[in-house]
């Protein structure tokens, strides 16, 4: 029976705006991709990241060069070596994963191996700002009991130190985004480990990260661009503690439920990460957060609306999806 793919680009408003060392923006701009056979339905959504090269044309192009394959019946195996990882994978695979889930009547979660899924805790991300600023959101997101704290290099130490004032029961992590230098490490690591921070994710540039190789630390660190797929994780093993392992990077659900479970046998911790994305993208990310030490899947929090049917928040705590989203 043939398949059918259908291609959008969608935008989600983002509620103010959301700001890392990179720049702000205020808008999620998606590409979801619907797949039809027979009477089923599967859907996947990717975000397209200009860190990796990426744009909403691009991924459409990739995913138009595969629709032959697409239409023609390829399944999540063969979709590996169909197209690389990235987001327009991520799209097709996780799509793939919902309408076998749709047209066989086994849930995704019981096809990818795992237990019945149980509602996780995500971080609550805080955008970067000057410290006052970043006081105040802490403030008005105190009560959630994990929060992300994005960075950007200078004044770090003054940004952690606020955040903690701000939210002092709160867990938090933070995430440089590749904004530190060697000379500033030693003293934004030592200005997280007076605030408590539970995580330090990606301090140094992916590919200029080697003076954290066998570096003693009071704060464990987490890979974020620095790690992709399995291929690459046992090269991390000496410079990080944990691995952010992201559907868009990584290209699908497929291939991301390996790189975990081979991260944990590496004695890798495991972060399970977003881009900022609607619910349907967080649904097969929900998956993977069973696996994860730390889970952080807060992107329609994020936004001014998202889709509907959507995934059920209370607070930080985020339950399973329902089948009318996905899986």
């Amino acid at each position: 029976m043939r398949t059918t793919l259908e291609i959008a680009t969608d935008s989600f408003p983002i509620r103010g705006a959301f700001v890392i060392s990179r720049g702000a923006k205020t808008e999620a701009v998606v590409v979801a991709v619907t797949l039809r056979r027979g009477g089923a339905m599967g859907r996947g959504e990717c975000t397209p990241y200009a860190r990796y090269g990426e744009s909403p044309q691009s991924v459409v192009a990739a995913i138009e060069d595969a629709r032959s394959a697409i239409e023609s019946g390829v399944d999540a195996a063969a979709l590996q070596d169909l197209l690389p990882a990235g987001a327009a994978r991520n799209a097709l695979d996780c799509a793939l994963w919902d309408l076998e889930a749709k047209e066989s009547g086994v849930p995704a979660w019981r096809r990818a191996g795992l237990a019945p899924l149980a509602p996780l805790t995500t971080a609550y991300t805080l955008s970067v700002g000057t410290p006052p600023e970043m006081l105040k959101a802490a403030q008005a997101a105190a009560g959630r009991p994990l929060l992300k704290v994005k960075l950007a290099g200078d004044g770090d130490a003054e940004r952690v130190a606020a955040v903690r004032a701000g939210a002092p029961r709160a867990a938090l992590i933070v995430d440089a985004n590749e904004a530190w230098r060697e000379e500033n490490l030693a003293d934004n690591i030592a200005a997280c480990a007076r605030a408590g921070v539970r995580l330090i994710e990606q301090p140094l540039p992916a590919g200029r990260d080697s003076a954290l190789s066998d570096r003693p630390r009071d704060v464990p660190i987490c890979a974020d661009e620095s790690a992709h797929e399995r291929a690459g994780l046992a090269a991390l093993t000496d410079r990080y503690d944990a691995v952010n392992v992201k559907l868009d990077k990584t290209g699908g659900l497929t291939e991301t439920l390996l790189t975990a479970r081979a991260a944990r046998e590496l004695g890798l911790g495991v972060m399970v990460g977003c881009m900022v994305a609607s619910s349907l993208a967080m649904a097969p990310a929900a998956l993977l957060g069973q696996l994860a030490d730390y889970v952080d899947l807060d992107g329609p929090l994020l936004l001014a609306r998202d889709r509907d049917p959507a995934l059920r928040y209370e607070g930080s705590t985020l339950y399973p999806p329902e089948p009318a989203l996905w899986g």
